[in-house]
């Protein structure tokens, strides 16, 4: 135990003695091991093991010691005192019974040590089971990404003390193929800025096993990539006060940090704050990025849904269900997309959704490019990728009709264009609109209706006045309008005063 303790440790140790502590370490190594062989106090064994346990923690201890521990422990004689198990496994030889009376409720030496027997008993339980170092964990697909090889695959991040903030090093190295792929795809982007198409791409996540993970990172994550440090995506913000921020998992381009050299290793350090319960793994990978306009692309050789599929989503929704007591018989379906509020191009939704409103393809791929969501605008539900088809029935309706924006659906899957119902009033009540608005007649006007009623007695109601079952008593006004002549007009420039 003493022979590995290091400088500060042997100092502590021989100023607790009261020995010389300045000098080498040599030095220093050869007093302490000359103390322990003169015959030390038990306060001076008891240092020694405070030392070594500060050093390695008992928790790291392997099993394999236990051997030891046990036969070191039943070897000793039964009328021993407690103290010498701890002893004997220290590698330090039992006392005679004479010179500790542990037993002796004054003796403080006699209490610390039987304080400190406690955790070597508890040491020969089991220990906890500790995660494996590569568990089987699978992350979910990340459209955007195509994975060309793995560099590092999913490791767990173990304790490596008994310590709240834990560290650990990942090293890995790029093939010459991989460095030249890097670099053939750097792009040069607005402002000066580069960036590389293929990258080495860190994902974080929680070590479970059970279903394919999203990107989620440990409290007080620090990342260093070749001892610089990482700038990790900002805080979320919180979705209620006293509620600690967490920042949004997702993969982290590490390339511009990454040697682009076969010859030299890369080195990663994550530190991280461990949690109870919580177990994290992390994976680095050499991906291609994507762009929407691709994945549009690859949507589109997915091909078409037959228009059949969406005729007997209809039919189902619209079949009459002898449990309730309302029949739907008609429905109403929008060509407008919700989430540019223009007409639909390429119309899409996906097979977990079950409305028959669509979407548009190219802006519902735009959006989750900048800010990766992947949920449906229409019913708020998850929408994947790999999830999302094209409607065949969407795209005959928007090839046929190019002047409406809503279309309603029948029982037997038929469609029929919904077109504003006035129309053909709207030409005959304009010029009405504007008299009622301005409360002046124009003078082809009245002419027009005398000339009409000098010919025919025709009744003509005054559009000028407010009709109402309550006014109908005022018929000098009305009169006065029908029965004007062009003479009687002319003075006053064709309007009519009221």
């Amino acid at each position: 135990m003493v022979s590995s303790f290091r400088v500060s440790e042997l100092q502590v140790l021989l100023g607790f003695a009261g020995r010389n502590k300045s000098g080498r370490k040599h030095d220093l190594l050869m007093r302490a091991l000359h103390l322990l062989k003169s015959g030390c106090s038990p306060a001076v064994q008891i240092k020694i093991r405070e030392l070594y346990r500060r050093r390695y923690p008992r928790t790291l201890e392997g099993l394999s010691d236990l051997s030891t521990i046990k036969s070191s422990v039943f070897t000793l004689d039964g009328s021993s005192s407690p103290v010498e198990p701890d002893l004997a496994v220290a590698g330090i030889h039992s006392l005679p019974s004479t010179s500790v009376t542990p037993h002796s409720p004054s003796s403080p030496v006699g209490s610390v040590l039987l304080q400190d027997t406690k955790p070597t008993f508890e040491m020969q339980q089991p220990s906890p089971p500790i995660p494996p170092v590569h568990p089987d964990v699978q992350l979910k697909n990340l459209p955007f990404y195509d994975v060309l090889d793995v560099l590092i695959k999913p490791t767990s991040l173990v304790q490596s003390s008994i310590q709240r903030f834990q560290e650990k090093f990942f090293i890995f190295a790029l093939t010459p193929q991989q460095v030249r792929e890097i670099c053939i795809s750097r792009d040069f982007l607005p402002g000066g800025r580069r960036d590389y198409t293929v990258q080495v791409q860190l994902r974080l996540c929680l070590a479970e096993t059970s279903c394919p993970q999203e990107d989620n990172y440990p409290n007080s994550l620090c990342i260093k990539v070749n001892g610089k440090l990482f700038p990790l995506p900002g805080y979320a913000p919180p979705p209620k006060n006293g509620i600690e921020q967490k920042r949004p998992g997702r993969p982290l381009n590490i390339t511009s940090l990454v040697r682009l050299s076969s010859a030299v290793p890369n080195q990663i350090s994550i530190s991280w704050a461990s949690e109870i319960g919580k177990n994290y793994s992390m994976s680095v990978y050499l991906v291609r990025q994507l762009t929407s306009a691709m994945l549009l692309q690859r949507l589109k050789m997915k091909g078409i849904r037959n228009p059949d599929h969406s005729r007997a989503l209809i039919k189902e929704k619209l079949t009459a269900d002898p449990d309730s007591e309302i029949a739907t018989t008609s429905l109403r379906v929008s060509l407008m997309c919700p989430l540019g509020k223009m007409r639909l191009t390429i119309p899409c939704r996906a097979v977990t959704c079950t409305h028959l409103q669509c979407f548009d393809a190219a802006l519902y791929l735009q959006m989750n490019e900048k800010k990766p969501t992947w949920i449906c605008p229409v019913c708020d539900k998850k929408a994947a990728y790999e999830s999302l088809i094209l409607d065949g029935l969407f795209m005959e309706i928007l090839n046929d009709c190019s002047d409406v924006d809503e279309i309603k659906f029948q029982e037997d899957g038929t469609w029929c264009p919904m077109r504003p119902k006035k129309e053909a009033m709207k030409v005959s009540s304009q010029p009405c609109t504007k008299i009622e608005s301005s409360s002046v007649l124009s003078k082809p006007c009245s002419v027009t209706v005398a000339n009409e009623t000098s010919k025919k007695k025709v009744d003509v109601i005054d559009l000028t006045i407010e009709s109402s079952s309550d006014e109908e008593e005022d018929p000098p006004a009305k009169r006065k309008c029908i029965f004007m002549s062009e003479t009687q007009s002319s003075p006053t420039k064709g309007f009519v005063n009221l």
